[in-house]
This record gives C-alpha cells, structure tokens and sequence, in this order.
C-alpha cells in the first residue's frame, strides 16, 4: 500500500516540506516499513523507532485521537447500530453535523500543542502532517 498508492500520491506534494506521523502499530513500526518512509522523509518521521520518537498515544500530536474521533464514535454507536446501513448512515450524519466552529477549536488546541512542542524540544516541528 505504501508503495503503490502513498508513494506515488506523494509526487503530486513538495515531499521536502511534509512530515510523517505513524499511529504506532506494530506492523506500522516494522523496520522495513520505518527505513522506506525514512527514505522518503527523512528525519521527519514520527513514529516509534522513528527519527522523532514520539509516543502514539500521545494528545500532543494527536488531538483527533482524543477529542474528534471519540466525540464522533460516542454519536454513531449512541443507538447501537446493528446493521452496516445503519452505521453508514449514523457516520455520515454526524460527520455531516460536526460544525466548523469545533473543527477551528480543535486545530486552535493542535496548534498551541506544537508551539509548546517546538518551545520545549527547541527544533522545528512539522507544519503539516501525514497520519496514517
């Protein structure tokens, strides 16, 4: 997949100005996986036994993890959806109501996270981020 279809999208973007960041599982972090993105990122590649080693549990780098995503799950699994149509549809629904409003406080609470980030690590760190 990495090859295939993320590599090749990635030609489209100016690679020198991207970072990377790894949810962390195990068969994310295999050294293979880890030195074909470190070849394409270079050092700047989040990830366990990545260039910047960075906990995927993390609320620092991952605000969608800790607020966004939880907030949309407690909404699609409210009434308990027993069929794949019924979850499709309560997905859309609440994706279709999240306002912009919480969206611009979520990325307002990213963005005062990465300037601590780079205050307290005294580097710069990444402006945009791939997450996969």
């Amino acid at each position: 997949m990495i090859n295939i279809f993320f590599i090749t999208e990635l030609n489209n973007h100016d690679v020198q100005e991207l970072w990377f960041q790894q949810d962390g599982a195990t068969c994310h972090t295999a050294r293979a996986t880890i030195n074909l993105l470190k070849d394409t990122f270079d050092d700047r590649l989040i990830s366990r036994s990545g260039p910047v080693n960075w906990s995927p549990r993390s609320c620092n780098l991952t605000p969608l993890d800790y607020f966004l995503w939880g907030y949309v799950k407690s909404l699609v699994y409210a009434d308990k959806p027993q069929m794949r149509d019924h979850l499709e549809d309560n997905i859309c629904r609440v994706i279709a109501d999240i306002r912009s409003q919480m969206l611009e406080k979520v990325i307002e609470n990213w963005t005062s996270k990465l300037d601590y980030i780079r205050a307290i690590r005294g580097s710069h760190m990444p402006e945009i981020i791939f997450k996969m």
